[in-house]
């Protein structure tokens, strides 16, 4: 089979199979924008099971961009708690502004415009301009370059910007005219539920019959992926104050950006010395840190 003839393969049974298959999601119920871009930032690193009851609540409290633009960050960062990755919610709300803004409450549909965005990176925004607005943009995560290294055996390491690039460009002359919002997902969703990390679903893909990496016996070792360098431990000094007298029991801490959380006084990359003009300048540097907080 020459690389056209697998390509349009390709493009046809995973269509059929994403028709038949697909996960019932409540953001794939409507085609609205706003649903899908939520969606997708509550997505980032974030398993699906996860999301569906946080992303129900979100749109409830705010069933529009106007409404998320004004509410107070307080009540945004609240309805986020428990999802992690605040800074998320924070940029959400900062791009929702942005489309208050900018572009009277409408969700901008042009390349420039979605990726002009607060976090909205090259994969959200082909997600959002292929799911909602059914443009032929390119939505290239880790699930799909998984899927795409396997079936068309590519063996450079996805890592690098340039395989990224490739896959975008391929991804674009695999989608079907009028079909990039149900292309796409079905991209993901394969990558989510079949074509997986570790022991693939070959025998139930598909697009199986003209894997090649399944047919050179390499789909276990695909995708070629540079190992990160291991973390570096950092050493810190942490401090708590107790008060006493009248604030005694009491601790000294302060209240953090995020809802409902609290931390103590502060802390210090430097060990604690043994030479005197030393622990006396990190004691004037901590008291310089404790400006402005408060007894609990």
């Amino acid at each position: 089979m020459d690389t056209l003839e697998q390509q349009r393969f390709f493009s046809r049974e995973l269509l059929d199979w994403y028709v038949r298959s697909k996960r019932d999601l409540p953001w794939r119920r409507h085609r609205n924008p706003y649903y899908i871009w939520v969606s997708e930032i509550m997505l980032q690193q974030t398993r699906v099971d996860t999301v569906i009851p946080y992303f129900n609540r979100f749109i409830e409290k705010f069933p529009t961009v106007e409404s998320l633009a004004d509410a107070p960050e307080d009540e945004v960062l609240k309805c986020w708690e428990g999802l992690g990755y605040y800074s998320r919610a924070r940029n959400l709300q900062f791009a929702a502004r942005q489309v208050k803004e900018q572009y009277g409450g409408i969700m901008p549909s042009g390349r420039e415009e979605v990726a002009g965005l607060k976090g909205v990176g090259p994969y959200t925004a082909g997600a959002i301009r292929s799911i909602a607005f059914n443009l032929p943009a390119p939505a290239v995560d880790g699930n799909v370059m998984r899927v795409l290294s396997r079936f068309f055996l590519i063996e450079e390491d996805i890592m690098k910007g340039s395989t990224r690039s490739h896959m975008e460009d391929l991804v674009v002359k695999l989608i079907p005219e009028g079909r990039a919002s149900d292309f796409n997902q079905g991209l993901m969703e394969l990558g989510a539920l079949v074509c997986t990390p570790k022991s693939p679903k070959c025998l139930t893909c598909p697009v199986m019959e003209h894997c090649s990496g399944r047919i050179a016996g390499k789909e276990d070792s695909l995708p070629v992926k540079t190992k990160a360098k291991p973390p570096r431990p950092e050493y810190r000094l942490a401090a708590i104050v107790e008060g006493t007298g009248s604030y005694a029991g009491k601790v000294l801490i302060r209240k953090r950006r995020l809802p409902g959380c609290w931390q103590g006084c502060g802390s210090s990359p430097m060990l604690p010395s043994r030479r005197p003009e030393e622990r006396r300048a990190c004691r004037c540097r901590m008291r310089r840190r404790w400006t402005g907080w408060l007894m609990h």
